[in-house]
């Protein structure tokens, strides 16, 4: 890392500057005045212990172990020094050495227990759960003993506390290790460190409402105490410096906070607010960031940038240590974006993380969808297995939750209701693969079939009366049936109708129509009209595209129907106008109705009137003279061959249909 340049010193005033320079919190001036001293006396243990000291507060671990190796090897007899080393190593991550330089200081009984609280943190954080359990009991049962080693410090005992509380957590007993946290807290005061312990636990207990209580006070109180730390100045717009990887700002637990707080807006689908949980913490550059905030803002900005989000997971991957979930997020995104060949890649080069950071439903349910693109069959055979075996745990889950209720047993029945959802959120989804197997063959009898035979679990689950509803949809013989799914839907939705996906709105419309139902569909539109014309007040900046792609697709239907002239001219007026209706998504729908109508007319299988044709033109002009800088296509983010810039625009595109045209009409 850089460090700044001090000024020059007067004779005799080093100590005093320097002193005054870590005082006011310069670390970074005090090392760059430090590594000078060093250099004129490199055993200097005043400079060795003070450029330790600062290079521990700036976060550089590995450069604070290197002073304090250097100080064991020149005063063995000085064990603070020992741990102060083994500490730094532990911070960087050197477990292996951190291990090897706590253990002479076992034999100290005045650091006995400190070495042993050091050796389970680093077994801990290696994952090996049972070490660290049998350190946390040795150091308990030296403190019971009374031993020289056993110090009457209440804080002693408090820092066992929180050491039981992350092993009950990592065991699972969120509710008892929250109470350790606590417990900690009531010895040694307000700690955010503490508080955040407390609402990681409700996080992983889904008391959401709690953690973001706990959460809120870490932030208010990091904010009071601490306004040099810019919270929420990027996310209003401002340009801030970075306020770099402090102690200070670790002990604050803002940075962590700010990260839970995003977690749980993402799981309960506030994207926009995940996303700005992320920017209100303090400002840092990117190569400052800790692995659980990179791999964060890959997750939640997946969708506007995927090649930034997938090289962030993929840089994640090959550090040590990086957060367990970065391996199965990775993958599942692969899997989402249909690059399977990456997926079985990543998962063939890295078997040792496969059985350490994939649970054996995970691992099944990814190497069925990768199995899926080479053989199907196979594929469903598996994910039928998996789901065999969900639905036996759905069914002994539904019997819990019976019994519970019946012997008024209220905490046996909310944990039976927790597990029933968890299994339930496992179940869906190796649901919908089979699903989309046979979708994608287009035996859209088969996928009803399917989706009968879930009716039992998942008729209370909106993705899954989406889905029915659009197989429904698409068998052209059961829209009445379908309209009995879309309709409950849009009506949940009904006050905040563009909440509603278009397509799903496109689809009621369209269904309507052909049950001749024109006045429901009339006054669906007429509602999708009023939202989007309050939303472009209330937001002139805004582009909304529900209407348009409703008539897109109504459009679409008369055209697939023969009668282009109307399904044509519909999707005309609906890019109207075109710098707020044309885009990637409008055109796809406008372009492939262009392409049916000039292929019918080059096999002059249909006759278009000249006022027709003479619309038609009019269109794709203006098509390009707007779509300009328009993608025709949104590429693949990890595509390596890439279209040429200049032809993957609307402009281009629609300038080609226009010559086709011109050419088939003999123009």
């Amino acid at each position: 890392a850089a460090v700044m340049e001090a000024a020059p010193v007067p004779d005799g005033q080093h100590t005093a500057v320097v002193y005054g320079l870590i005082g006011g919190g310069r670390y970074a001036e005090a090392v760059s005045l430090l590594s000078r001293g060093l250099q004129k006396s490199s055993r200097s243990r005043g400079c060795l212990s003070l450029l330790g000291y600062c290079y521990y507060q700036l976060q550089e671990f590995a450069a604070a172990a290197e002073c304090y190796e250097q100080l064991s090897a020149l005063h063995p007899q000085l064990s603070p020094y020992r741990l102060c080393h083994a500490q730094a190593l532990y911070k960087a991550g050197l477990f292996a050495e951190a291990l090897r330089a706590a253990s002479p200081l076992l034999d100290v009984p005045a650091f006995q227990r400190r070495a042993l609280r050091l050796q389970a943190a680093v077994h801990y954080a290696q994952g090996d759960l049972p070490a660290a359990q049998s350190l946390v009991e040795e150091e308990l049962a030296a403190a019971a003993d009374g031993g020289p080693g056993a110090a009457e410090d209440p804080s002693e005992r408090a820092d066992a506390e929180v050491n039981l509380g992350c092993l009950l957590y990592r065991q699972g007993r969120h509710e008892e290790a929250s109470a350790k946290f606590a417990s900690a807290m009531q010895v040694l005061g307000y700690c955010p460190e503490l508080s955040y312990n407390v609402a990681l636990c409700s996080y992983a207990a889904k008391q959401y409402p709690a953690a973001l209580k706990y959460i809120s006070d870490i932030i208010k109180r990091g904010i009071h105490q601490h306004p040099e730390l810019s919270v929420g100045m990027t996310t209003e717009g401002i340009d801030v410096h970075s306020v770099g990887n402090t102690l200070l700002l670790h002990r604050t637990a803002l940075v962590e906070a700010f990260n839970l707080k995003a977690a749980i807006e993402y799981q309960l689908h506030n994207l926009r607010a995940a996303q700005e949980a992320l920017t209100d913490m303090p400002p840092r550059s990117e190569e400052e960031l800790d692995p659980v905030t990179l791999h964060n803002q890959a997750l939640m900005n997946m969708d506007s940038q995927p090649t930034e989000g997938f090289g962030k997971l993929q840089f994640l991957l090959l550090q040590n240590p990086c957060p367990p979930e970065t391996f199965g997020n990775l993958l599942l995104l692969y899997c989402k974006h249909q690059y399977y060949d990456l997926a079985a890649d990543v998962l063939a080069e890295n078997t040792h993380l496969t059985y350490r950071l994939l649970t054996p439903y995970l691992y099944n349910f990814l190497d069925a969808i990768i199995t899926c693109q080479t053989a199907p069959e196979e594929a469903f055979h598996k994910l039928d297995d998996l789901a065999g075996t969900t639905t036996e745990q759905l069914r002994k889950l539904t019997k819990h939750v019976q019994e519970a209720r019946q012997n008024w047993d209220d905490e046996a029945l909310k944990k039976a209701v927790n597990e029933y959802d968890e299994t339930l959120d496992k179940y869906v989804p190796v649901l919908m693969a089979q699903a989309k197997i046979y979708w994608d063959m287009k035996n859209y009898a088969m996928v009803e079939k399917i989706f009968r035979k879930s009716v039992e679990f998942c008729n209370e689950r909106e993705v899954w009366k989406l889905n029915v509803a659009h197989v429904l949809f698409m068998q052209e013989n059961k829209y009445k049936e379908a309209i009995s799914f879309y309709e409950p839907i849009v009506k949940k939705h009904y006050d905040n109708i563009l909440s509603v996906s278009a397509i799903v709105l496109a689809n009621l419309c369209v269904s309507y129509i052909l049950t001749s139902q024109n006045e429901e569909a009339e006054e669906l539109m007429r509602k999708i009209e009023k939202a989007e014309e309050q939303l472009s007040y209330d937001n002139p900046d805004k582009n909304t595209y529900h209407l348009c792609i409703v008539n897109l697709v109504i459009g679409t239907l008369y055209c697939v129907k023969g009668n282009y002239d109307f399904g044509i001219s519909r999707i005309i007026k609906s890019l109207e106008p075109y710098n707020k209706k044309l885009s990637t998504d409008t055109w796809y729908y406008a372009k492939r109705c262009f392409l049916s109508l000039l292929e019918n007319m080059a096999k002059h299988m249909i006759m278009l009137r000249d006022s027709v044709i003479q619309d038609c033109v009019q269109f794709l002009k203006q098509c390009e003279l707007y779509g300009g800088n328009i993608p025709a296509v949104i590429e693949h983010p990890l595509e390596e061959s890439r279209m040429h810039s200049g032809k993957n625009t609307v402009a281009y595109e629609a300038r080609l249909l226009r010559a086709l045209m011109c050419k088939i009409i003999g123009w």
